[in-house]
C-alpha cells in the first residue's frame, strides 16, 4: 500500500474506533482502529460523498 495519512480515531462510547486515511495517490482508508493493516479502500471522492451523505441525516436509521 501507498503511505497512508490518518487521523486520529474516531471514537463513539465503548470501543468503537475508526480511523480514516488518504494516500498521495488520491485514495481514502476507513479502519478500525489497531487493525489499520486492513482498511476498506475507496477514492477520496467516495469518502467525500460518504461523509456528506452522513452529515445529511442519510445513515440515520442506523442509529
Amino acid at each position: 500500500m501507498d503511505d497512508i495519512t490518518w487521523e486520529e480515531p474516531f471514537c463513539g462510547e465503548g470501543a468503537s474506533c475508526f480511523r480514516l486515511g488518504t494516500d498521495t495517490t488520491g485514495n481514502a482508508y476507513i479502519a478500525i482502529a489497531g487493525e489499520e493493516d486492513a482498511p476498506l479502500t475507496d477514492s477520496r471522492d467516495a469518502l467525500r460523498r460518504m461523509i456528506l451523505d452522513i452529515k445529511a441525516g442519510k445513515a440515520d436509521h442506523l442509529l
